[in-house]
């Protein structure tokens, strides 16, 4: 019988021996479970959005984009207007001299001009009037076109041009450059009104300065008792869009 007590002594031990291993064990570790992003469910009646939005490209930029515009000499004219009173005529009218051969290119980039590349020219040499005598004076005192043949106008500066440029419809706007005459050169504005259709403009520009702004000398002939000191001048042009 007191073999018993021992025995039961021993597998008490024992006991406390495995649970105490058992407790020093290291836990197993829980599998984890990949989780894939996908879209948030929607409300009844209202569209999916996704986990991650695409990337949109922005517009591109046109503001460096160039337009050039060549004017159509068959299609466009310039004039100059003189009031003049004549002998025998009770009211004054007006001189007018006219001409198709004009030249000229137009380069924009953006609303912006860019003047190295843009350029208007007339032949002075082929201005006529209804008096062949004026034409004739014009040509060798006011205009010494044997000399000068040409009038330069370089544009520089558009004021006024909706943005960006119009495909459509009737502008007003403002054109700012330099005109040259008898290599005397000036700064003159002119007020233009176009009519924009798809890749063609009609534009009317006018402006005016005196004899004395580009040191001209007004026509003295015979019928002619006096001229007003303001030249008008006046250009309507059809310009061509290139592609």
């Amino acid at each position: 019988m007191a073999l018993a007590p021992r025995l039961w002594k021993v597998f008490l031990w024992l006991w406390i021996a495995v649970g105490m291993a058992a407790c020093a064990a290291p836990a197993s570790p829980e599998p984890t479970l990949a989780v894939t992003p996908t879209a948030v469910p929607a409300e009844a009646g209202t569209p999916a959005t996704p986990a991650i939005a695409p990337t949109q490209a922005p517009p591109a930029d046109t503001r460096g984009h160039r337009l050039t515009y060549l004017v159509i000499p068959e299609e466009s004219e310039a004039r100059y207007r003189v009031r003049e009173q004549l002998v025998g005529v009770s009211l004054p009218s007006d001189a007018v001299g006219a001409t198709r051969a004009i030249t000229g290119v137009l380069v924009l980039e953006g609303e912006r001009i860019v003047p190295e590349a843009s350029r208007f020219q007339v032949d002075l040499r082929t201005l006529t009037s209804d008096q062949a005598r004026r034409d004739n004076f014009i040509r060798r005192n006011t205009l010494q076109t044997d000399r000068y043949p040409y009038a330069v106008f370089i544009p520089r500066e558009i004021q006024g041009l909706p943005s960006p440029l119009p495909t459509s419809g009737e502008h007003a706007f403002r054109l700012i450059g330099d005109l040259t005459i008898r290599e005397v050169t000036r700064p003159v504005l002119w007020e233009v009104t176009a009519r924009v259709e798809e890749d063609r403009v009609i534009a009317q520009a006018r402006t005016q300065f005196t004899f004395s702004d580009f040191r001209l000398e007004p026509p003295r002939v015979p019928v002619v008792l006096s001229v007003d000191e303001t030249i008008r001048l006046e250009v309507d042009a059809v310009f061509q869009r290139q592609p």
